[in-house]
């Protein structure tokens, strides 16, 4: 199992303040390579598609969700959220189980962009984890259809988002995850990360994925596109983290490659798992970033392919929402245990594939223990070059957050402690509503507020430029993943999934 997670990275464990903890944690925890299996041949059960066009129902059949869905297994019951760049209410995600949370984005000043995703990355995961045509089966259909999604948008129209609203938008999902006892949130899906050099064990990125970790949601992480290092916050430990494999144009993951955008180097032990990520076919956001600068993705008037470990990301987000269904108490490290154990191992490399029948069967047994950190390092150095600016003249850096200084150490406590968060304020700055507003377009949206004499008002919006990477998506090219995607048009890299 030399690709599997028991592989540890050496320059990682080394810069890590408990080095030797993690080693025996992991060689105690890990599956051994016998509780990987191999996968069968081809069989009449397995099907076709267009090798630059893969469906989410695909998608489904090759991580073997098929077998939930015959189960009656479909995400009821099960919160997910979805911090990303927010979920347009286009069709597929009005038929009553997408809200829109809290707008934590820098457009959300402006009433006409509140809740919106002019991006159009958000809009495609959501497709992929919880799209939902009607509540009787009919129609396109996500991973796990009956979930209810929380939209937590953070990314404005350009992509352009900063680390210390990552850390708020995690901390409200984690203060608000029991909101509705019929539907707690259990999983957070983040397609975004940064360059950032800093140790895991100090970065408060991977600290606010850690809280939630304890605070018994799953996270799961994409791991990057540049093809090498994992991008934090999937250098920590505690998400599961996803890489992409390229389908070939089957349902059986047998001859499926790792994707060669896919970021693999840099963790503690390797990425958790792969999954389909390659042209992925999702829902459209018409008019959006993606669909204005992209539209050879286009598939007909309603979908649209993306590639990235996010894709990959949001496939695994609604496989572990289908297990939590079945097993509604398993803790985080029950559910990583039982990805683990449910994997198969596929392709030349020999790379993990999560299989939802394999970790329906192996169920909530074992458990996996991982370390914790701090996170009282820099948020200057959490960011790497991911920076939000004003256009050519003002730049969001230094010990900084979007409404002026702040401090790592103070926040780390209180996010600890799950005070962070007091009514619409955070770490003592208001920043959104208390409660729910009006809804619109069968969704309920999380009210706003205005920022009046706080340190960003008063700025033209539309003018924040985006000079870093951090959305994982690789592309949105006909055929799937291209190298250039996104340069040119103020987007300078791969950082949202």
């Amino acid at each position: 199992m030399s690709s599997a997670p028991t592989r540890l990275r050496a320059g990682a464990v080394a810069g890590f303040v408990g080095a030797v903890t993690v080693a025996s944690v992991l060689a105690a925890s890990v599956p051994s390579d016998a509780a990987v299996k191999a996968v069968a041949a081809t069989t009449a059960a397995d099907w076709t598609f267009p090798s630059n066009a893969e469906t989410v129902a695909a998608a489904a059949k090759s991580i073997r969700a098929d077998v939930a869905y015959s189960q009656g297994i479909t995400g009821k019951g099960v919160g997910v959220a979805l911090i990303d760049t927010g979920v347009a209410p286009v069709q597929g995600l009005t038929s009553g189980n997408v809200v829109n949370g809290p707008d934590l984005s820098l457009e959300s000043q402006v009433p006409s962009l509140l809740h919106t995703d002019g991006f159009g990355h958000g809009t495609h995961m959501a497709g992929i984890i919880a799209g939902r045509d009607s509540t009787d089966g009919t129609g396109f259909r996500g991973i796990a259809p009956d979930v209810k999604l929380t939209s937590v948008k953070v990314g404005m129209s350009n992509g352009a988002v900063d680390v210390s609203q990552m850390l708020a938008a995690i901390d409200w999902v984690v203060k608000h995850r029991n909101d509705d006892p019929a539907n707690p949130i259990k999983v957070i899906n983040l397609s975004y990360g940064t360059d950032s050099t800093l140790l895991f064990s100090l970065n408060p990125l991977a600290y606010a994925v850690e809280n939630a970790v304890r605070a018994g949601i799953n996270v799961v992480v994409a791991a990057g596109n540049n093809g090498h290092a994992i991008t934090v916050p999937a250098t920590d430990p505690q998400p599961v983290v996803v890489s992409s494999r390229d389908s070939l144009g089957t349902t059986n993951p047998a001859d499926d490659p790792l994707s060669d955008f896919s970021s693999k180097d840099g963790r503690v032990i390797s990425v958790d798992t792969t999954a389909p990520g390659r042209s992925i076919v999702s829902l459209r956001d018409p008019g959006s970033y993606a669909d204005t600068f992209y539209p050879s993705a286009r598939v007909g008037d309603r979908f649209f392919k993306g590639t990235g470990t996010s894709q990959a990301a949001a496939v695994v987000t609604g496989a572990i929402a289908l297990f939590l269904q079945k097993y509604p108490t398993a803790t985080p490290g029950q559910v990583r245990m039982a990805v683990w154990k449910g994997m198969v191992t596929v392709g030349v490399a020999n790379q993990p594939e999560v299989d939802v029948s394999a970790m329906l069967s192996w169920g909530a047994g074992g458990s996996v223990a991982m370390p914790y950190g701090t996170g009282t390092g820099s948020l200057d150095a959490a960011r790497g070059t991911s920076k939000v600016t004003f256009g050519n003249s003002t730049t969001l850096t230094g010990e900084n957050d979007i409404f002026g200084p702040f401090s790592t150490s103070k926040w780390a406590a209180a996010s600890a402690n799950g005070t962070s968060w007091n009514g619409g304020s955070w770490m003592g700055h208001a920043w959104t509503g208390t409660t729910w507003g009006t809804a619109s377009n069968n969704q309920a949206n999380w009210a706003g507020t205005t920022w009046s004499g706080r340190a960003w008002s008063g700025r033209a919006w539309s003018d924040v430029a985006w000079s870093g990477r951090a959305w994982s998506s690789g592309g949105w090219t006909g055929a799937g993943f291209s190298g250039a995607a996104w340069t040119g048009v103020s987007w300078s890299g791969a950082t949202w999934g």
